[in-house]
């Protein structure tokens, strides 16, 4: 097998044309024969090209609306035929078959054709079938055809053929094959992924998924692992579309934690200003208040030494009052829909500090899907984007909760539903006064949660606990009522929880003797 190939003839046929005549101009300077289809050749001869149509190569016109037009020997025969099999090369000569030593296709725009909404017929039109016929059979070739996708490869294609007298090198065409088949896996993907929605299949018996790399990082969530940030195409707001404006490149646990602040934070979207702080992927001060400068503060007072290196969210933009705030500490991210010049002044002060901004705040409502790898597979689900109000709620107290209580309720039980189980979230007033997070036994979170709160009690000189006259928000029930009663011995007035144990009797009994009011919403949030 050749190492380098020289590059004679290419076909150039591409639905996206940015770069397409500055390519054809330096191929024809070359000296390289470029055949093209429909509205490249067009777009080529437009621009003073030869250009010689597929159609006149094949000796078959375009047909059924330009379903078929590369689909023939002809031009399959010249993307595989093996140059130096004697047999190949008998074949292409009694077939009047020409080589193709270097093909540029990328593909009918599926991907955004379904982003924007079109309806099915539209989107099964915009399913290429001949871009990744060419595509898959030129990479298999790679031994002598060099294969195109992206057009950013475009300069590097011609800085290879300046290197190596308009050749091409196999390990250049080892690289650019599997890009092609990495698009059209990629490409496949979203029309499998799409038409599993479009025709009620919830479970359909092959997945796949795909993403474009963003980003190689340092390493990952520790220095001896490798990573790479990868995006899939969807254009929801958050860490993947965000813009970042300062500081140091996002790293994996910035990545990882910037999106559960901005997942949390955009379930307030409606609310008022609202601040979120996240350590390690999970809040650890939630708050809103009537300035993004105060929720900030009533988020960082919940848990000061947790906010120290921690993720920030704002449901506003960033202004300069706040920012001062938070450069009062070591932060390293904020992200928020948008961000004054005066803010991004105060910033810029401080370089390693990381701004993004986004278009907006998540839906965080919208359907979607989350993927986990486990050993040998992966567990897919729907993104938990359960939701309730004060209707939802079913009050099986004796006492029910006062309209703040039920304010509150409903703030904490958005809060626990994004801290990691087992989860308890005490909340008055619109913020978060104690989280506890991730423990095996629920009666532990609890614990932690009214711990944390008598932190924040020393560290702001307060003459009481916070937790006294709070609410509590539990992410799954509890199982026995030693949870419950924990909660009420820190102070806690009102509960909410899904309801749903064998014991639910017992821990409601244990409500009332202990003077609580207790809400049910039949919906757990469980969250690893």
């Amino acid at each position: 097998m050749p190492d380098l190939v020289p590059l004679k003839r290419a076909l150039l046929s591409v639905s996206d044309k940015n770069g397409l005549i500055e390519l054809g101009q330096a191929l024809a300077a070359r000296g390289v024969e470029i055949l093209s289809t429909g509205g490249s050749a067009k777009a080529l001869r437009d621009a003073g090209l030869e250009v010689r149509d597929v159609s006149e190569v094949t000796g078959s016109p375009e047909m059924m609306d330009g379903r078929v037009k590369t689909l023939h020997p002809k031009i399959h025969g010249g993307l595989l035929a093996l140059r130096d099999d004697p047999a190949h090369a008998q074949a292409m000569e009694d077939h009047g078959i020409g080589a193709i030593d270097l093909l540029v296709v990328n593909l009918y725009p599926f991907e955004a054709t379904v982003a924007r909404g079109a309806d099915y017929a539209e989107a099964v039109e915009n399913i290429d079938i001949g871009g990744p016929a060419m595509i898959r059979a030129g990479a298999k070739n790679h031994d002598y055809v060099t294969v195109m996708v992206d057009v950013e490869d475009y300069a590097a294609l011609l800085v290879e053929l300046d290197d190596n007298g308009g050749q091409t090198s196999r390990a250049f065409r080892q690289t650019l094959a599997q890009r092609a088949y990495a698009r059209t896996a990629a490409y496949d993907a979203a029309v499998s992924g799409w038409m599993a929605g479009a025709v009620g299949e919830p479970t359909p018996r092959r997945r796949a998924i795909a993403g474009t790399l963003k980003q190689t990082m340092r390493y990952g969530e520790n220095p001896h692992q490798s990573a790479a940030f990868y995006t899939d195409g969807s254009n929801r707001p958050g860490v993947a579309t965000a813009m970042q404006h300062q500081g140091k490149e996002l790293s994996y646990n910035n990545i990882n934690d910037t999106d559960a602040a901005f997942e949390l934070l955009s379930e307030f979207a409606d609310a008022g200003p609202t601040c979120v702080i996240v350590k390690h992927a999970n809040p650890c001060g939630v708050a809103q208040a009537g300035t993004l400068s105060e929720a900030y503060a009533r988020a960082y007072d919940c848990d000061r030494v947790s906010a120290f290196g921690g993720i920030v969210a704002l449901n506003r933009p960033l202004d300069e009052e706040t920012a001062r705030a938070i450069t009062g500490i070591f932060t390293e991210v904020v992200i928020a829909p948008g961000a004054d010049d005066a803010a991004r002044e105060v910033f810029a002060a401080k370089k390693n500090l990381r701004l993004l901004t986004t278009d907006g705040l998540a839906d965080a409502g919208a359907p979607g899907q989350t993927w986990r790898q486990v050993s040998g597979g992966y567990l897919v689900q729907d993104r938990d984007n359960g939701r309730i109000t004060a209707e939802d709620l079913k009050v099986v107290t004796k006492l029910a909760p006062t309209d703040d209580q039920i304010a509150d309720l409903l703030f904490a039980w958005t809060v626990a539903k994004h801290v990691k189980s087992n989860a308890i979230v005490y909340a008055k007033g619109g913020a978060t006064v104690g989280v506890g997070a991730g423990q095996m036994s629920r009666v532990d979170s609890t614990r932690i949660a009214a711990r944390k709160a008598q932190d924040m009690t020393e560290a702001l000189g307060l003459p009481d606990t916070p937790t006294v006259g709070s609410v509590v928000a539990s992410d799954a029930f509890f199982p026995f009522s030693d949870g419950l009663l924990a909660a009420a011995g820190a102070g806690a007035r009102a509960v909410i929880q899904p309801g749903g144990s064998m014991r639910d009797d017992e821990v409601i009994a244990a409500a009332d003797e202990a003077g609580l009011a207790m809400v049910f919403t039949g919906q757990r949030h469980f969250r690893h």
